[in-house]
């Protein structure tokens, strides 16, 4: 069984390969399967703001792209020039493409640069998704 430190380590090998040459923003994410399968993403940015994809969904588009879609947490962590500062929250383009495929039990943990470690369910994160199922 993966430590919640373990994820968010791989969280952070994750985020030295972002593309962040216009926020200087990186962020990496290790997104865990219910068979302890781990797919981890960074985030790419580009010069056309739209095209940009988050850590998250990076994570999360590789995992369904190779027949995951069973996820028990995430980790996140990012910041500045790849420094880890403050707790790194999913935006909400990414808390809705995660509604998705985990249910409310579905936890997030996050690191800041104190080492301090939070942790929050998928309810706690979004309330009240969007859901057509």
């Amino acid at each position: 069984m993966i430590t919640p430190e373990e994820l968010l380590q791989k969280a952070e090998n994750a985020m030295q390969f972002a593309y962040a040459p216009y926020s200087n923003f990186k962020v990496g994410a290790a997104l865990l399967c219910k068979d302890g399968s781990i797919f981890t993403g960074c985030n790419v940015e580009n010069a056309a703001y739209g095209v940009c994809n988050c850590a998250e969904r990076t994570a999360l588009f590789k995992a369904v792209s190779e027949g995951y879609t069973e996820f028990t947490s995430i980790a996140i962590v990012g910041g500045k020039d790849g420094e880890i500062d403050e707790f790194c929250f999913p935006c909400g383009t990414c808390r809705q493409a995660l509604s998705e495929f985990v249910d409310q039990t579905f936890k997030f943990y996050f690191k800041d640069n104190k080492g301090t470690i939070a942790s929050y369910t998928f309810e706690e994160i979004l309330p009240h998704s969007f859901d057509l199922l």
